[in-house]
């Protein structure tokens, strides 16, 4: 491991990475769009999608996020982006007079997919909100570092 390039982890972890943040990301998204039938949504599927973002940044280091544009601006973007889609889905459901309903879009057989659409794009919506969020926050802690009077004892 070279010290001065953040380069990541050894070559085991990077090769057990590439596996397994793909199985966290397909399942983190598959618990946002089945939220509404089982337990879940888009808090759990956000929570779960962010961890698999933190792994890989973790475990290929600083250079290869940044490739990949897993920046704090994109985190900030994402996270802009999710509250304004569920400020939207909750306009959307005012706007025909019966607040936050999924009247407004029509649901189809119960027990599928698309049986509470407007429920689906809220948690979409909260989904990478919470993602993006939780993914922020952990590059701000990572970039931060106390300084020698911040909080270092002596």
């Amino acid at each position: 491991m070279t010290q001065g390039r953040h380069s990541g982890l050894s070559s085991v972890v990077k090769d057990i990475t590439r596996i397994v943040a793909a199985f966290i990301m397909l399942f983190g998204i598959y618990i946002v769009l089945y939220g509404h039938l089982t337990p879940g949504g888009g808090f759990t599927g956000g929570v779960i999608l962010a961890a698999g973002v933190v792994l890989v940044v973790l475990a290929f280091g600083r250079d290869f996020s940044q490739r990949l544009s897993l920046t704090e601006r994109a985190a900030s973007f994402c996270d802009s982006a999710g509250a304004l889609g569920f400020l939207v889905v909750a306009l959307l459901g005012y706007t025909v007079n019966t607040f936050f309903m999924a009247r407004f879009i029509h649901a189809q057989a119960p027990f599928r997919l698309f049986s509470a659409p407007a429920i689906l794009l809220a948690n979409l919506a909260i989904g990478a909100k919470v993602a993006a969020a939780l993914f922020g926050v952990f590059l701000a802690m990572a970039v931060w570092r106390p300084g020698p009077r911040e909080g270092r004892l002596s």
